[in-house]
């Protein structure tokens, strides 16, 4: 049994927890605020009232899942908590208000995309036989859901409209990259996709939160810990991780490390790529590490490919409906057209998500620009075409390092940095975008790979 530090309480570090408990280690938790979840957690209660005077509920940003998303899944059933119910579950859309659009039915794969397809509204017959073109050789070339390294979204999506672009393409690339086609990697993309639609019936369906972000798994996996014996310290910010001391530079070398002084086998940076990589600088040039070289340069190696990294902003819009006491929208989550002056891309109806009767959530993926401004657009883009006549504005946040940019051929770090170190996040060396799946993958994998010791 090793005793095992995971530095970070996101979805990533307790994914690992969870995993390293499992394997029979000891586990503590360490997470620098009094919340769990990090870029997928619960906000404070606003003042702001919703129904019967009550707080509004509100998350630092609308997240979706999918069918595929086998590990999330898995893992929040694993802490009790029942997916089921968690989650409102329906086919895959990508409707406008005005009916336009593409939605998948409810049937075996790859047979629901191509009725998805070709029923789709407001596209010309030209339009719909291009798309099944064009996703047939996404499925089928060098040998399935494989392209050039060096490919964008863009480049595998030549042949395609401007209107296929703006209502097909482009949602599906920035709802699963945050990264507009004309950067976003191929690569990536496709292996979404394949996993979405090859993966089995309802693979590809969304899958909404009806609960706040921390009750969906972070706050009862910290739960499940617990009651198995395993610490979870909040409010703890870790100041200083540092290889344990040998007795001489020629002795092997030790995987043990400490963080803030305490002793443990192992440690596991579950951080944004930027804290982790500032935690391993400054270990390299700590004088624990400086007499061991090949550690050093190790530790340096790593935490310049992680600073590296590019990343992209989120913004969420979370307005009311004045005196709504029922649905706002005719379905949980419709797209929205986007352009410069009206830049948000989805709108979700939190009043049927548990939240209260005519609360919405507006999403600006790729987020640039001046908040106030993009603010006021947002709002007057949602009533425009959603067809309301009034919107409050109760919080936007702006989650400015959301995901990384999901470009062609990105140097991602490894998620092994030193014996006895690791790294685990969305941004580590993998097959997925900054997802949540990404994350529970990677604190899983890393969970399981110290039951190999």
């Amino acid at each position: 049994m090793q005793r095992v530090a995971i530095i970070g309480g996101g979805w990533a570090g307790m994914a690992a927890a969870v995993a390293a408990a499992q394997a029979g280690h000891s586990v503590t938790v360490f997470e620098a605020t009094r919340v769990l979840g990090g870029r997928a957690r619960a906000l404070p209660a606003l003042d702001a009232p919703g129904a019967q005077g009550a707080p509004v509920p509100l998350d630092n940003g609308q997240h979706i899942l999918i069918g595929a998303y086998a590990e999330c899944l898995h893992l929040m059933e694993t802490v009790g908590v029942d997916p089921s119910a968690a989650l409102l579950r329906m086919p895959l859309s990508l409707r406008f208000a005005d009916g336009k659009g593409i939605r998948l039915p409810n049937i075996a794969p790859p047979w629901d995309a191509v009725w998805g397809i070709a029923t789709a509204r407001g596209w010309s017959p030209r339009q719909r036989l291009a798309l099944m073109t064009t996703t047939a050789r996404w499925m089928w070339g060098l040998g399935g859901f494989r392209c050039e390294p060096g490919d964008t979204v863009l480049k595998i999506s030549q042949g395609l409209s401007p209107q296929l672009m703006a209502e097909f393409v482009e949602p599906l690339c920035v709802s699963a990259l945050n990264t507009p086609a004309a950067e976003a990697s191929a690569t990536v993309f496709l292996r979404v996709l394949r996993d979405a639609l090859f993966s089995g019936r309802g693979g590809s369906n969304l899958l909404l939160p009806r609960t706040d972000l921390g009750a969906l798994f972070p706050e009862p996996a910290a739960q499940w810990l617990q009651t198995q014996g395993h610490a979870v310290h909040r409010a703890r910010r870790v100041q200083a991780i540092a290889p344990q001391s040998q007795q001489s530079t020629q002795s092997p070398p030790s995987s043990g490390w400490t963080v803030d002084g305490e002793a443990f086998d192992t440690a596991v940076l579950a951080l944004p790529s930027s804290d982790a990589a500032r935690l391993v600088a400054a270990c390299a040039g700590s004088e624990q590490a400086a007499p061991r070289k090949a550690l050093c340069s190790a530790l340096y190696d790593w935490a310049a490919v992680a600073q590296a990294m590019r990343f992209t902003a989120i913004a969420t819009v979370y307005a009311r409906v004045p005196g709504a006491q029922g649905p706002v929208l005719e379905s949980p989550m419709l797209a929205l057209r986007s352009c410069t002056q009206e830049p948000a891309q989805f709108a979700f109806d939190r009043g049927v998500l548990g939240g209260p009767p005519g609360l919405l959530a507006l999403v600006v993926s790729a987020f640039e620009g001046d908040r106030a401004e993009r603010e006021q657009q947002v709002l007057r883009q949602a009533m425009r075409q959603l067809g309301l006549p009034a919107l409050e504005l109760v919080q936007t946040v702006v989650e400015k390092r959301a995901t990384f940019a999901c470009t062609p051929a990105l140097q991602r770090p490894s998620n092994a940095i030193a014996p006895g170190l690791w790294a685990c996040g969305d941004y580590v060396r993998g097959p997925y975008p900054a997802t949540l799946e990404g994350a529970v993958l990677a604190g899983t994998a890393v969970g399981q790979q110290l039951g190999k010791k």
